[in-house]
């Protein structure tokens, strides 16, 4: 390990960042090192420029890409390194908003009848009724199930914020299922080589995909997409955006209130004023006439 990484990890303990977090910003560091085949300390802002400039010309990065190398590029040289000039001279990328993809109830029951194996559909289960986040769910213990006060203790939450959220009772069924074959001690959803740890989110992402294409979704499954499904299909239902933004941990009721644009329910109950106009109805010979 070289001084600078070392340094940098410390950095990053110091500020207590999530671990995905500090993974995300020490790869990216890599990454742009590897590029110039360079230690950071070597490189300056030019340098920094042209590697940002290749990732959204040639690797066709979009903004929340281009912001997350710029985030872990500013940490090693701001707060490692203890230069002054990065905000000056690299500019940030504008986030543009997007409407949050998600599934359909029938999507996600399709999902669920064409997978076989017990562990992957309770995997993929747990994540459409809890809306939970990829590392959340791959952390979750066996003790962080109350099935007496019915609820689910989220311990590793974004940005380490810790919530309780509410257990479903046929999710506790089939969890229940899935206890007496699987017989987990300690991670609830263990790797399959190494059972001390939990599964890695590669091997998540990769049964969500299978997933999937096995139901016939023609677009990437993945699993944040259970979560905007699981908060979209709630809105439907009458749940308040207050409870939604609860349940998923979001620290900014804004991020909540995006599923508000995509909550089929809502979008039907719109009647547009078009249909208020009292018209005349289209003869048939309108079709066929001529504009003079």
């Amino acid at each position: 390990m070289t001084p600078l990484r070392k340094r940098m990890i410390e950095e990053l303990q110091l500020r207590s960042l999530s671990p995905v977090t500090k993974e995300t910003y020490v790869r990216a560091v890599e990454r742009f090192a590897r590029y110039f085949h360079r230690s950071p300390e070597k490189l300056g802002p030019e340098q920094v420029r042209d590697y940002l400039l290749h990732l959204a010309n040639d690797n066709h990065a979009n903004a929340n890409t281009l912001l997350l190398n710029r985030a872990a590029l500013r940490f090693v040289y701001v707060s490692t390194l203890k230069q002054k000039w990065f905000d000056d001279e690299i500019a940030r990328a504008k986030r543009r908003p997007t409407l949050p993809p998600i599934l359909s109830v029938e999507e996600v029951t399709r999902i669920l009848d064409h997978t076989r194996n017990l562990k992957h559909w309770t995997i993929l289960a747990t994540f459409y009724a809890t809306a939970l986040r990829c590392n959340e769910l791959r952390h979750l213990k066996v003790t962080d199930l109350d099935s007496q006060r019915m609820v689910i203790h989220v311990r590793e939450g974004k940005g380490g914020i810790p919530r309780d959220i509410a257990l479903s009772p046929t999710l506790l069924e089939r969890l229940r299922v899935y206890f007496r074959w699987r017989r987990p001690t300690d991670w609830l959803f263990p790797s399959k080589q190494r059972h001390n740890e939990p599964l890695d989110d590669g091997s998540i992402r990769h049964l969500c995909r299978n997933a999937g294409r096995r139901a016939g979704i023609a677009r990437p499954v993945f699993p944040h997409l259970f979560r905007h499904a699981c908060a979209t299909h709630m809105l439907d239902a009458g749940a308040d955006l207050r409870t939604i933004q609860v349940l998923l941990g979001h620290a900014d009721i804004r991020t909540t209130a995006r599923y508000l644009n995509v909550s089929l329910q809502r979008l039907q109950a719109v009647r547009s004023p078009f249909d208020t106009l009292q018209l005349k109805p289209i003869e048939r010979s309108q079709g066929n006439s001529r504009q003079r």
